[in-house]
């Protein structure tokens, strides 16, 4: 069972509203609509709060609590809806959004595909959701939390005398908790929690200067890395980026660091989303069965793995989730697919409501000793590209084109940090010049992948 919050553990957990409570307001609101007359109805009810400190050069730049509610509903009348929402959980302000959304659906146009999930798809059998280990709370307050942000940013500074400025560095401590439920008979929550640490130095001076960033982020904040070695490290990346050059406009092979290699990852995920798919606005429509990727590159989702950042038992509509393989050989095995988008598209949802969930790209030629030093090594002469700007990429047609900033290597050595360059080529072209993934996997989100080779890409420079 995926775990919630007793009320006696309110205090504890910094929680002002139990489990139990949340599902007598669901039960409350699914009852009125119904009521009303509405043929069909789901809400949701959450809440969140959390810390966040940031200090900068020292000293203690900013403290925010956060604190928020909010309860979500969903009528239909037929194949018409209507949906409202409030942070007031009176009972007479809870009637009142029922009865927004009644009227909204009333005046609303008759949509062929609306409704809830089938009840086969549904997550109905509480006891089988398994227990995924998501809810962690911080005993932090803010005094603690300024402590850790300053150690990380005075390591930082510790490095070297050319760290001369910093952006700051901050600790965010973050919970919430929420329970859904439908009339088809599901109902579902639970608790969870993501922490984070992060620092972004700037090292050199003037018109040289260079900023660089690092973080950990966990649920659990007992896995967090440690302030200092956030710090060191943020450090360490910021001044291997001084003296950066630019370089002459030519086609070359691209390394992907496994920090921004997620966002291949991510592009696949869009192009082959649901609401893109019936809109005609992807590259890889109708492209379930067909080779999206390289022939040696798996894709495989697991929304259950434990402490996982895209984890959960089921998905934004109570539908339930699956591992699955995404990509096998190359080959597309399924769509990322809510309710409404698969019977757009005459299928059926994949469980996807509110997006992917634990993603790992790999493949099949990957050895043991792939490490990022190998990978360079089999770049041979080209980038090796550490940060990525800009948003574009152009999911309808594939072309892709970013300003990224990072290093040129020559004979599988870095020779020199480079910045304003241009990377440019389209997604179909760069998944299938996929020539290795490294064993340096990083998770960014909820997506893993190591650094990704690309075997040749128009690089526009000077």
């Amino acid at each position: 069972m995926t775990q919630s919050p007793r009320q006696s553990d309110n205090a504890v957990h910094g929680f002002a509203y139990s489990q139990e409570h949340f599902r007598q307001l669901v039960d409350e609101v699914l009852t009125e609509a119904k009521r009303l007359g509405a043929s069909d109805a789901g809400a949701e009810v959450s809440e969140g709060c959390g810390l966040s400190v940031s200090v900068r050069r020292g000293e203690l730049e900013n403290v925010e609590r956060n604190r928020d509610k909010s309860l979500g509903i969903s009528v239909y009348l037929g194949q018409r809806r209507g949906n409202a929402s409030t942070s007031d959980f009176s009972s007479q302000a809870l009637k009142d959004t029922v009865r927004a959304a009644f009227d909204i659906a009333r005046f609303t146009a008759e949509d062929p595909v609306a409704g809830l999930p089938d009840e086969q798809d549904l997550s109905l059998d509480a006891a089988s959701r398994p227990e995924l280990d998501l809810f962690h709370p911080w005993d932090l307050d803010a005094a603690g939390a300024a402590q850790l942000a300053l150690r990380c940013e005075a390591a930082a500074f510790a490095v070297d005398k050319r760290i001369s400025n910093s952006e700051g560095a901050a600790v965010s401590a973050q919970q919430s908790h929420f329970v859904a439920g439908n009339t088809r008979g599901f109902i579902g929550g639970y608790a969870s929690s993501r922490h984070s640490v992060s620092v972004a130095p700037i090292a050199g001076r003037g018109a040289g200067m260079q900023r660089d960033a690092w973080y950990s982020s966990m649920r659990d904040a007992g896995e967090l890395a440690s302030p200092e070695s956030i710090g060191r490290y943020a450090a360490e990346r910021a001044l291997s980026r001084l003296k950066a050059r630019k370089v002459k406009t030519a086609e070359v092979p691209v390394l992907f660091e496994s920090t921004v290699a997620a966002g291949l990852l991510g592009a696949l995920v869009q192009a082959t989303s649901g609401g893109a798919l019936y809109r005609k606005a992807s590259f890889l429509v109708d492209s379930l069965g067909k080779p999206v990727l390289a022939s040696h590159i798996d894709v495989r989702e697991d929304p259950h793995e434990l402490k996982g950042k895209g984890s959960t038992p089921f998905d934004d509509e109570g539908v339930v989730t699956r591992p699955r393989s995404v990509v096998e050989a190359g080959v597309l095995q399924g769509y990322f697919l809510s309710t409404y988008s698969a019977r757009k598209l005459g299928l059926r949802t994949t469980g996807h409501a509110g997006g992917s969930h634990n993603l790992h790209m790999s493949s099949r030629l990957t050895a043991p000793g792939d490490d990022l030093n190998t990978m360079l090594k089999r770049l041979g002469t080209g980038l090796f590209v550490t940060e990525l700007m800009g948003q574009g990429v152009n999911y309808v047609t594939g072309d892709y084109s970013r300003g990224a900033s990072g290093y040129w290597v020559e004979n599988g050595e870095i020779a020199y940090p480079v910045h304003e360059v241009t990377i440019a080529g389209t997604l179909p072209q760069m998944f299938q010049d996929i020539i290795g993934i490294g064993t340096d996997r990083y998770t960014f989100g909820s997506k893993t992948v190591g650094s990704v080779l690309i075997g040749r890409m128009k690089l526009a420079g000077s």
